[in-house]
């Protein structure tokens, strides 16, 4: 799909003293909708579902803190929590609520925490692949054991520490990465999603726009039955989408999907974890139809 050229408008607002930005693509009058971006990933990654969309729905699309086009946190606090709070700041500020929601991996497990906390928040949610890590894998975390958990994070907040963020010599370069992580863009895709990903360094070099510290997982969250009981919170009808080529764990095959009150869970074929990349016609198609009950 093509971008018609009218690119949406840049906002700021601000959150725990951050100044974080979102950009709006217009049409005020109609019912509001939120794109939720997933990790180490910018706003500017629905401008295809955006404008698809924006004739029927005011859309907005926020850099998560420490992404995009949003400051990074000074004490690198990237807690689900805190993604949670700038998500309820922003609707709180704007007077979006009650709104719908569109939200990919780590955005999607932000919008079902806020849609758990604010049931009468949200009339609609469509969460791609956004249920966080799979039953396996908590139980794996689980076992290390809360001091294992502490030590690994303090290693791994060193270790990023160290680090300097990569530098690609071109933009090319740094297109030639976006490739390499999703064969399924096409070329055009990947360099929309290049150019507004990279800053370019006063050498002239280019470097990816989010925060390192956001790889870190923290040492502690929610336990499995609080995030379970958010769950259960959700009065909405939800739309659980995952590709049928990522290496996300199915939700119904897990068990997961049975603690949500109305939800509906959708495999893309022929598509990875990027689905709304992987397949964006079915995907916009899947979803206006989906959203069309939150508009009537």
């Amino acid at each position: 799909m093509m971008l018609d050229g009218s690119g949406p408008a840049s906002r700021v607002y601000f959150s725990q003293r951050l100044r974080l930005h979102y950009v709006d693509w217009g049409n005020r009058g109609a019912p509001p909708l939120l794109l939720l971006h997933g990790g180490r990933d910018h706003c500017r990654n629905w401008d295809w579902v955006a404008d698809g969309l924006r004739r029927e729905w005011h859309v907005l699309a926020p850099d998560l803190r420490g992404h995009g086009d949003s400051q990074w946190s000074p004490d690198a606090n990237y807690t689900i929590a805190a993604y949670v709070y700038d998500l309820a700041q922003l609707i709180h500020q704007q007077q979006l609520a009650p709104l719908s929601i569109v939200a990919h991996s780590l955005g999607g497990t932000i919008a079902l925490r806020y849609a758990g906390i604010y049931p009468e928040c949200v009339r609609r949610l469509v969460a791609i692949e956004g249920l966080g890590a799979s039953p396996k894998r908590l139980a794996e975390r689980a076992g290390r054991g809360i001091a294992g958990r502490m030590r690994d994070w303090i290693a791994e907040q060193r270790a990023l520490a160290a680090r300097v963020p990569r530098r690609y010599g071109s933009i090319e370069d740094a297109l030639r990465r976006m490739q390499e992580a999703n064969r399924h863009l096409s070329p055009e895709q990947a360099r929309h999603l290049t150019q507004y990903g990279v800053n370019q360094n006063e050498d002239g070099t280019y470097s990816w726009k989010f925060d390192n510290y956001v790889r870190t997982d923290p040492p502690y969250e929610m336990t499995t039955a609080e995030i379970e009981e958010i769950w259960r919170r959700i009065s909405c009808p939800t739309l659980l989408v995952y590709g049928e080529e990522s290496w996300a764990s199915n939700p119904l095959k897990d068990g997961r999907a049975r603690h949500f009150r109305d939800a509906k869970v959708v495999a893309i074929e022929n598509a990875g974890h990027w689905v709304h990349h992987d397949q964006l016609a079915a995907f916009i198609d899947l979803i206006r139809d989906f959203l069309r009950g939150a508009a009537g």
